[in-house]
């Protein structure tokens, strides 16, 4: 697997490797949303040989397209465009990826819209954000507020350029049930850098 590029990390990088080691190996196309400037969509390609990255902010997307590393011009497609309304066909995509950009969209409309985008057998791998309640939160606050420094100050923290949205409209409890209703049998697991993952295999 291929380390982070220039040696970049932040909160979402940090967790790349799950979704990359969920990524089965059968896997003929995979969708990247909100790909930002495409460091998971290169991380795909890798071991799958046609990857879309869409994303609503073009400079991101200006970004991704001037940044290949060893790929060849064409080895990815970026759209910039809306994945709710983009003419993807339905159920053309074997992986379906999101790194903290389904909060910046109605959750239950994203997750959804990505659940059709799969094929059957397909994989749904999200990093997501959500927003912290207090008290009940308060222990995985300080937990990560501890262990952050110690990861900054090896690794450094790459500010990315895309759009933020912040506060995260949806709370950890609500984003859980509605992966549990949404996707029957998906695993979702709090992280302890203020993510949450969400991994799901459509049914065949």
């Amino acid at each position: 697997m291929a380390e982070p590029e220039n040696g970049r990390w932040n909160h979402n990088i940090h967790y790349h490797p799950l979704v990359l080691r969920a990524v089965p190996a059968d896997a003929r196309r995979a969708l990247d949303v909100g790909c930002g400037e495409g460091m998971l969509a290169r991380a795909l390609r890798r071991t799958v040989p046609r990857v879309t990255g869409i994303d609503l902010d073009a400079p991101s997307i200006d970004e991704a397209r001037r940044y290949l590393g060893d790929l060849d011009p064409g080895d990815i497609e970026y759209v910039v465009g809306d994945f709710l309304t983009h003419p993807f066909e339905p159920a053309s995509f074997d992986v379906v990826t999101s790194v903290a950009a389904l909060h910046h969209v109605d959750a239950a409309t994203g997750l959804a819209r990505m659940r059709d985008l799969l094929s059957p057998g397909g994989l749904l791998a999200v990093i997501g954000l959500a927003r912290t309640t207090l008290p009940n939160d308060l222990p995985r606050e300080l937990a990560a507020a501890a262990v952050n420094p110690w990861y900054r100050s090896r690794k450094g923290c790459w500010e990315h350029s895309s759009p933020v949205v912040w506060p995260p409209p949806v709370t950890y409890p609500q984003m859980r049930a509605l992966a549990t209703e949404l996707l029957p049998g998906s695993e979702f697991r709090r992280r302890l850098l203020w993510r949450y993952t969400l991994i799901w295999r459509k049914p065949q």
